[in-house]
């Protein structure tokens, strides 16, 4: 069962994932951006063809919907470790950004953490990755050819805007 929420951003009940995609409804998710420890690259991944939404295409956040009544914080720590291993850092909540594009609405709760240790991906989920320079995956989520998932392409665009201003 995955968490429910209306247009403004409060959970307002629960579903099964299948129907949850299946009517469009309103949901939530976390993000977690993983950078390098000097802040110059950004850990970029390959979804699994077999994912349900955005299916092979690329994202530079790790991250999930939210389960029934999941604190967005618990669903953060979760996705990490199992997308990516990752465990026992600091995640830095960074903003809640509104992302409507029908079949997919949902409120994608951000968050930024540091990380030089070993990646280890959840093989059902991801099928590669690796790091990238910061100025490389910025010049690749400006051009609209790439092939990043719309989701993450439009809250890292927001992360991007929010550090240089």
């Amino acid at each position: 069962m995955v968490a429910v929420y209306d247009a403004d951003g409060h959970e307002v009940g629960s579903a099964t994932r299948a129907r949850m995609r299946a009517e469009g409804l309103w949901h939530a998710a976390t993000m977690v951006l993983v950078r390098s420890g000097d802040l110059r690259r950004v850990y970029v991944h390959r979804r699994s063809p077999d994912k349900d939404v955005f299916p092979g295409l690329r994202d530079c956040w790790a991250g999930g919907v939210l389960g029934a009544s999941e604190d967005p914080d618990v669903g953060a720590r979760r996705e990490l470790a199992e997308e990516l291993g990752i465990t026992g850092v600091t995640l830095t909540p960074l903003f809640v950004y509104r992302f409507e594009r029908p079949p997919v609405r949902c409120h994608n709760f951000a968050y930024e953490t540091t990380w030089d240790g070993p990646v280890v991906h959840q093989a059902e989920e991801i099928v590669s990755g690796g790091w990238m320079e910061l100025a490389e995956l910025t010049a690749q989520l400006r051009d609209p050819a790439t092939d990043f998932v719309p989701d993450g392409r439009a809250v890292a665009m927001e992360w991007l805007r929010r550090q240089s201003g």
